[in-house]
């Protein structure tokens, strides 16, 4: 079992950066594939990005390609999402997942098993 918490969602103006992190418990962090979705008001949860386990394989969303970066420190149980260049369409509550390492991130981009509570993010344009 692990939990997952986010932190550094905020309200920034469009253009700008924000760091998202999530910090997780537990003893087998290293051993997850974690990933970040999000949900805007009105529109169904969609995957954003994902790294394996060892942080080895990413995966993004063809949106957020160029723009985000997602990484791991394995060493403090904390996955990161670097966010650039940001849009009112990047307006959503971005939640924090994980799920065993598999093929593609094909398990965590379907079925995450672990979900953080989210975390507001909010793009003026």
């Amino acid at each position: 079992q692990v939990q997952l918490v986010e932190s550094g969602g905020g309200l920034v103006q469009a253009g700008g950066s924000l760091r998202l992190s999530c910090a997780a418990s537990g003893r087998t962090f290293s051993r997850y594939a974690m990933g970040w979705f999000r949900q805007a008001p009105g529109k169904e949860r969609e995957f954003v990005a994902g790294v394996s386990s060892s942080g080895a394989y990413i995966y993004y969303e063809d949106s957020v390609k160029g723009r985000f970066t997602i990484s791991r420190d394995n060493a403090k149980n904390t996955v990161y999402l670097q966010m650039n260049s940001l849009k009112p369409e990047d307006t959503a509550v971005y939640y924090c997942a994980a799920d065993a390492d598999s093929f593609g991130l094909r398990g965590l981009r379907a079925s995450a098993r672990h979900w953080g509570q989210g975390t507001q993010v909010t793009v003026s344009s």
